[in-house]
């Protein structure tokens, strides 16, 4: 089951400020919103993996280190939740990549979210080369302070 979230109305408001803090942060990395992620703590594909060749429907299988799951609007340290972004920009990049880090992720075709803590799912996907990432976000769907996301990967559907 696929959770669908509200895109927050204030986003277009507020994008000038965020892409602002964003070019002021001393940080040399990307930052998100407030939630902490521990050290060392990262997302990743267990499948597929990138440049596999697959068939539609695509399993697509989610791998964590560092933290644990936990379904959305759970406040719990040290955990948070599976977004997948599918055939966009990687996470920060992109006409609202701003926005996404500092107030949360939109719910669409390109940004699904995995809200009751799953850790799998399948997609239907067309023939053709799609990109994937993963991005862990807090109870409310904001990537944390330090973002906890995977490479983009590329799979080709035949």
């Amino acid at each position: 089951m696929i959770s669908i979230v509200s895109a927050q109305p204030m986003w277009r408001a507020m994008r000038a400020a965020a892409i602002a803090a964003a070019a002021l942060s001393p940080s040399a990395g990307i930052t998100g919103g407030t939630t902490p992620s521990p050290d060392g703590a990262s997302v990743y594909f267990v499948s597929p993996k990138d440049g596999d060749i697959v068939s539609s429907p695509v399993t697509v299988v989610f791998g964590l280190r560092g933290m644990g799951v936990a379904p959305a609007g759970t406040e719990k340290e040290n955990t948070g939740h599976h977004h997948l972004l599918i055939d966009r920009p990687p996470l920060g990049e992109g006409e609202d990549g701003a926005d996404e880090l500092a107030y949360g992720l939109p719910s669409d075709e390109n940004h699904l979210h995995f809200g009751g803590g799953q850790t799998e799912t399948t997609l239907e996907l067309a023939p053709g080369e799609h990109t994937l990432q993963l991005v862990l976000g807090d109870a409310g769907h904001v990537p944390h302070a330090r973002p906890i996301m995977s490479d983009v990967i590329t799979i080709r559907v035949e």
